[in-house]
């Protein structure tokens, strides 16, 4: 005859049996589970849509590793030569002016990354210097019109070299994912005035 401790012990044993077969069946499926597929970024677009903005690092591909995030004001700029809309000439860096080339005051010529603004994401290369005085009152990043234009929902003219709207600088968050070359100072973005970008 079964007292009721001996009941109870066998109540004990088969829940743990039953504990360690889910555990099992889990850690089967787990595995047999595929690898999640990262996607490919639209380079030809420059711009996706959405970004978590609490991790950028999730934004990012897997192969590319988070140097330097940070926040700032960006404007915009256009230098392709014309002499319009206050254009200085031909990109510090030598290549034409094109979409997703922007201009830092600081950082070095040829540094790569990402900017995020309301949930979208434009990769970047700092090819021109810039902003200038603006960078003084904390707009560290001059974004490349086209790309401003996308990140705003906005629309780019090409023979005014403007952005539609009233939007000339927004509140964005960026990632350094490779320092250039060329001449400037890693780390925070500083001001033109600084002189960093000579180094």
């Amino acid at each position: 005859m079964k007292t009721l401790f001996d009941l109870r012990g066998n109540r004990r044993l088969t829940a743990v049996a039953t504990l360690a077969g889910v555990a099992a069946l889990t850690t089967s499926l787990v595995a047999a589970a595929p690898a999640p597929v990262e996607q490919p970024v639209n380079e030809a677009a420059n711009v996706s849509s959405t970004v978590p903005t609490q991790d950028l690092s999730l934004a990012m591909p897997a192969h590319e590793e988070a140097l330097l995030q940070g926040s700032t004001t960006g404007s915009y700029f256009w230098d392709d030569s014309s002499g319009r809309q206050g254009d200085t000439g031909l990109p510090a860096i030598g290549k034409p002016m094109q979409k997703g080339l922007f201009a830092s005051p600081s950082w070095p010529l040829g540094t790569e990354g990402y900017v995020f603004y309301k949930g979208k994401k434009a990769k970047f290369f700092i090819g021109d210097r810039g902003p200038g005085i603006p960078s003084n009152n904390g707009v560290m990043l001059d974004i490349d019109g086209k790309t401003f234009a996308e990140l705003t929902g906005t629309t780019w003219n090409e023979n005014t070299l403007t952005v539609t709207g009233d939007l000339g600088h927004i509140p964005i968050q960026y990632v350094v994912t490779k320092w250039g070359d060329g001449p400037g100072l890693r780390g925070e973005p500083v001001p033109f005035s600084s002189g960093a970008w000579r180094g």
